[in-house]
């Protein structure tokens, strides 16, 4: 199935329009990162999660304002499942249940103690928190690491190079985006929790997909259409798996958007952050994978010369 047929799209002509929007957004998002930083949630930084199922479904401004009444301050407070359920967290600390026992008494305080109940309750120190946030790293760095080699056996070096700097593109961005937003849109929150670390993974995941997709053509008509330029094969080889790339993306961009407003609060920032990366992903497999392998070949060329 083909959306665009024989189309001859000059992608590359315009890579310095793309070097240029590119590194406007890295700023603004580097910038937001220093200035505003990122939040991280309980999952990185420690706390406690208390799942509550109430007979009815409760108003979440209610119970923030009991919380806040008992002292609990800070708290993340939103649906889960049902309309009954409440997933709260809050940063603090306690031996033992104390925290969940003062969360305990002021929602009896407010609700009466027959009228919820505390389905789940679990926390997490500081000290795992920490080790989370390594293990976050870690992965996506040996991730990256790992892409690296794998497409720089595959194709040429230059082309591993490419590859992981378009990734590091579509992070950064993302990332900074996410720092830009945090707070700023009404019932989306943005904090770094597990979820959003699963979309950077999946993001790179599908990033490279892309990426893989469009170096596969290059090096295939390389093999067909040998008198031509490196820059008309490139540009040839991205119209030809054009349809490819609208398609996949356009079927994970729709799904993400429903998953964005149908999918509850919990799931929010993972379609937001996957919804952000896929469009970044899709325009840096273009504009940043093979625009810098183009360029990078250039210029080789040019030292021989």
């Amino acid at each position: 199935m083909r959306f665009f047929k024989k189309t001859n799209i000059q992608f590359l002509d315009f890579r310095n329009v793309g070097y240029f929007l590119s590194s406007t957004l890295i700023v603004v998002g580097l910038v937001s990162l220093v200035s505003r930083g990122i939040s991280f949630g309980i999952d990185f930084l420690g706390g406690t999660e208390i799942v509550v199922s109430f007979r009815q479904p409760p108003d979440i401004g209610q119970i923030r304002t009991s919380l806040n009444q008992a002292g609990i301050l800070g708290t993340e407070i939103k649906t889960f499942g049902e309309p009954t359920d409440v997933i709260i967290r809050t940063i603090e600390q306690a031996e033992g249940t104390a925290v969940g026992d003062r969360i305990r008494d002021a929602l009896s305080g407010n609700y009466g103690p027959g009228n919820f109940e505390i389905l789940r309750q679990y926390k997490i120190s500081p000290k795992v928190g920490k080790e989370l946030r390594e293990g976050a790293m870690y992965a996506i760095f040996w991730s990256l690491v790992a892409i690296m080699g794998y497409i720089g056996l595959r194709f040429k070096f230059v082309y591993g190079v490419g590859a992981v700097l378009a990734l590091l593109h579509d992070v950064l961005i993302t990332l900074g985006i996410l720092s830009l937003l945090n707070d700023v849109i009404p019932g989306l929150n943005l904090e770094i929790t597990q979820e959003v670390i699963a979309a950077f993974l999946t993001l790179v995941g599908v990033s490279v997909n892309d990426t893989v997709v469009v170096f596969d053509r290059i090096r295939e008509n390389q093999k067909i259409y040998r008198s031509l330029g490196l820059k008309e094969i490139m540009n040839r080889s991205l119209n030809e798996t054009l349809s490819r790339t609208v398609i996949t993306s356009g079927t994970i961009f729709f799904v993400l958007i429903v998953l964005l407003m149908m999918g509850g609060e919990v799931n929010r920032a993972f379609a937001f952050t996957m919804t952000i990366g896929i469009i970044v992903g899709t325009y840096s497999s273009i504009y940043i994978a093979s625009a810098v392998v183009l360029d990078s070949t250039i210029r080789k060329s040019l030292r021989k010369a």
